[in-house]
């Protein structure tokens, strides 16, 4: 789990301007259990004083997904949301279909996968993604209807 002071950090370190509505995105985002959407976001900023406006939590948004600490993870119904991230070696998400929660998962052997695509394809492979959807252990045990 990403904390906030992390992501202040992270964007200290990056040499980014360390804005209210930055460190406020920061506190909502870090805040989450799972994934989340953009205007899950601007519904928990909208108790703020001036609350931060729509442009900025998408600015702020792209921003920390250049910086590795958010990614974008598509969703099985065509949607898509965002998932906190620790900026540390390539990784994948599993994401649980009930409850939204997400996990991070290492490489686990996809690297000679990705050579054998270039070797058959003549392409060079710069980045990939994979996102794993399924239902979570806590869902999974929870009675019937109440995960």
């Amino acid at each position: 789990m990403v904390g906030s002071r992390e992501i202040v950090e992270s964007l200290a370190g990056a040499g980014r301007r360390l804005t209210g509505a930055r460190r406020a995105v920061a506190e909502v985002i870090a805040a989450q259990p799972g994934h989340f959407t953009a205007e899950e976001v601007l519904a928990a900023l909208r108790t703020l004083r001036p609350a931060p406006g729509r442009a900025t939590v998408f600015r702020s948004l792209d921003l920390l997904t250049s910086l590795g600490l958010v990614e974008r993870v598509d969703l099985p119904d065509g949607s898509h949301a965002y998932v906190a991230c620790k900026p540390a070696e390539h990784h994948h998400h599993v994401v649980c279909e009930q409850c939204g929660r997400s996990d991070e998962v290492a490489d686990l052997g996809l690297s000679p996968i990705l050579r054998r695509v270039e070797a058959r394809t003549g392409y060079r492979i710069e980045r990939h993604r994979l996102e794993l959807f399924g239902v979570c252990a806590a869902c999974r045990a929870a009675p019937a209807g109440t995960g």
